[in-house]
């Protein structure tokens, strides 16, 4: 248990407590800390406040902080592809088939179970110390956080969208070039399990270019300004170009006239959207250096294209 005894100075009177204390601990998290003052963690002359009270100046705030468990996932041990790590972050080559965290029908055999049998100190981080997440079926590079300053620098760079994630997509249809896609994102209203491009949705921006064109299929790259939930798969499926196998945005597989066989089975035989994490490029979150990581496409993915490349050389 740490004790701080913590001046909140004249230049901070009108603000709310809790944003004021976040402004003297840049460590930690306003939510963490609003988290804290509820709990009865920070006294005032010995008294509990709201986290909404006012800012007077020169208030003197006694704070406990204590590592805690903030959650009671349990570590497994799951290999990981560990691209990457250092005191403050570790990159992950998350495969297909593996879960982000637990939840609803999966509360084990997950990332975070991973990740806490790998760091057990990664009980003490809000979920593990992940920051982002890619569907159970979406392969590729994540970064976690070991410690709460890297947790809090990343999440606010993934909200200021300074991270640049790049993915590769293999979709259906014949793309003559790149383009943006700006388009809202939210529930379907039809559908509360999906999400889609909707008038009252959230800003979602998805750029995408050209890496390679079939008979009837694209390679392409799409690369997030904003990061919403299924954001590719909704846009690519809005523009007409839905992911190769994607069980909720792509519909029945579309097979092209005069397929052959081994072109028929592949598509079929693909069981996962056609969606890679490729890159991941971001500020290293203490040493504030712009770091970057490639993942090779997985042989799923490879071993489509190969077909996909041989129809349309037929």
């Amino acid at each position: 248990m740490n004790q701080l005894n913590i001046i909140i100075p004249d230049r901070l009177i009108g603000q709310r407590i809790d944003s004021a204390l976040a402004l003297m601990l840049p460590d930690y998290s306003r939510s963490k800390i609003t988290a804290w003052v509820r709990l009865g963690r920070a006294l005032i002359h010995g008294k509990t406040f709201k986290p909404k009270e006012k800012v007077l100046g020169g208030e003197i705030v006694e704070l406990s902080i204590k590592a805690e468990k903030t959650n009671d996932w349990v570590a497994e041990d799951i290999p990981l592809n560990i691209v990457f790590e250092d005191a403050d972050i570790i990159i992950i080559n998350k495969p297909v088939g593996l879960v982000t965290h637990p939840g609803a029908g999966n509360w084990t055999g997950t990332l975070a179970n991973a990740l806490l049998y790998h760091d057990p100190a990664l009980a003490n981080l809000d979920r593990a110390g992940i920051v982002h997440r890619l569907d159970k079926n979406t392969s590729g590079l994540m970064v976690v956080a070991r410690s709460e300053l890297a947790q809090k620098n990343l999440v606010e760079q993934l909200q200021t969208h300074s991270v640049s994630r790049e993915y590769s997509a293999i979709v259906y249809g014949h793309m003559i070039s790149g383009g943006v896609i700006d388009e809202p994102i939210g529930r379907n209203p039809k559908d509360r399990i999906k999400q889609a491009v909707v008038e009252e949705g959230k800003q979602a921006i998805t750029h995408y270019r050209v890496i390679d064109r079939f008979a009837h299929h694209t390679h392409i790259k799409a690369i997030l300004e904003t990061g919403r939930t299924h954001q590719i798969r909704v846009h690519l499926s809005h523009i007409g170009h839905p992911l190769i196998a994607d069980p909720m945005y792509g519909g029945k597989i579309r097979f092209p006239k005069k397929a052959d066989e081994a072109l028929k089975e592949a598509l079929k035989s693909f069981n996962r959207q056609a969606l890679h994490s490729k890159k991941l490029t971001l500020t290293h979150p203490i040493s504030a250096v712009e770091m970057s990581w490639k993942a090779p496409l997985p042989e799923d993915m490879q071993d489509l294209i190969k077909i996909l490349q041989s129809y349309d050389a037929a």
